[in-house]
């Protein structure tokens, strides 16, 4: 080829390539997010603290690394009941945690988590998802500049660790006993000394004999936390609490801030973590009640008057609040007409399928 011929070659080639270049679209990385969430729980038990590291790996992996979520236990950036105030402040953009501990702010925040004699577990993910509950909540955190997104759930918990046995409701009089946020005000109006502690100072107070009784959540994670070793009886079952539903609180700040895309992630990844919490309870809980009655653990249901008395002071204590809390009646109103539903076909279906089979020998 000729001199000339090559530069002709070359200077054609050139336009062509600035012409396919000015065709095609730019290509932009999309910029990295980070985040840092508070958790309320304690690194030690797994599962419970587990689902927020469930939420931050599948931010994770479903961005391709772009949403990078850095998890810290109770206590690590603030008070394990400091989180809703960090949230609202902006100090942290998520937090992961049990509604009900924020029960002091307004009584609403406990129905979004569990409230005596409330739903079981199913119940309570159908009220937030083909109910009304996660709208409602939503305009109810709004109020504090939240965006909620269930993130979990233990399932129905046991009724806690007891120095003495609890033969009547007479027993629960001046008992100081650790019972997880709302629950505390029926056990007040039963007689009861209601103390709320975090999970990692539960064990210590119940040990020095600060206090005479306490509950967390059940056999996997009371026996990691040891209280079997300074309370024997181990009562049953936890009707504060059929269902706990844990919460992803997000800043709406920070929300808003989001691409549509990793919105939809943070949707993904808390529903991806609420699934796989509960199962993890459900599959653990069996082996660990075992080991507990091995190790000494008495079993005991608690009275049928305990249970009664108990109804009966939570029925009235939630007439009391619809009458003085515009936001608790407006949510409550809706979740006890969805529980009395619930209940009516959950009595002719899985209540009676779960009665036969538990009497089986399999």
């Amino acid at each position: 080829m000729e001199p000339m011929d090559r530069r002709s070659l070359l200077k054609r080639a050139g336009a062509a390539g600035v012409l396919a270049s000015a065709a095609a679209p730019a290509v932009h990385a999309q910029p990295s997010v980070r985040w840092r969430l508070a958790s309320s729980f304690p690194k030690s038990l797994d599962t419970i603290y587990g689902a927020a590291e469930i939420f931050a790996h599948k931010a994770r992996q479903l961005s391709g690394g772009r949403f990078d979520v850095s998890v810290h236990a109770g206590g690590e950036l603030m008070p394990a009941f400091g989180v809703v105030d960090g949230v609202r402040r902006g100090k942290v953009e998520a937090a992961h945690t049990a509604p009900y501990y924020f029960y002091d702010k307004d009584e609403t925040f406990a129905i979004g988590g569990a409230i005596p004699f409330g739903l079981n577990s199913r119940q309570m993910s159908a009220w937030t998802f083909e109910g009304n509950g996660l709208k409602l909540m939503r305009e109810f955190y709004a109020l504090f500049d939240i965006v909620s997104f269930p993130c979990g759930n233990t399932g129905a918990q046991m009724g806690g660790w007891m120095r003495q046995e609890i033969r009547s409701a007479a027993d629960l009089r001046g008992l100081k006993f650790r019972i997880g946020g709302f629950a505390g005000k029926v056990l007040e109006r039963m007689g009861g000394e209601p103390q709320n502690l975090p999970g990692g100072e539960i064990y210590t107070a119940l040990a020095k004999g600060a206090i005479d009784a306490a509950e967390w959540i059940g056999p996997y994670d009371d026996q990691k936390l040891g209280f079997h070793k300074v309370a024997p009886y181990y009562y049953y079952p936890g009707w504060w609490e059929g269902g706990l539903q844990l919460d992803l609180y997000v800043n709406r700040k920070a929300y808003l801030a989001l691409s549509s895309e990793l919105k939809e992630i943070v949707s993904a990844a808390a529903t991806i973590a609420h699934v796989e919490t509960q199962a993890k309870y459900d599959a653990r809980n069996p082996a660990a009640l075992k080991q507990l009655v091995v190790s000494g653990a008495k079993l005991r249901p608690f009275p049928a008057d305990v249970m009664t008395e108990a109804f009966k002071q939570s029925m009235a204590l939630y007439d009391e609040i619809s009458r003085r809390n515009e936001h608790w009646r407006r949510v409550y109103s809706d979740f006890a007409k969805f529980r009395s539903e619930q209940n009516l076909w959950f009595r002719f279906t899985e209540a009676t399928f779960d009665r036969f089979m538990q009497s089986q020998r399999l």
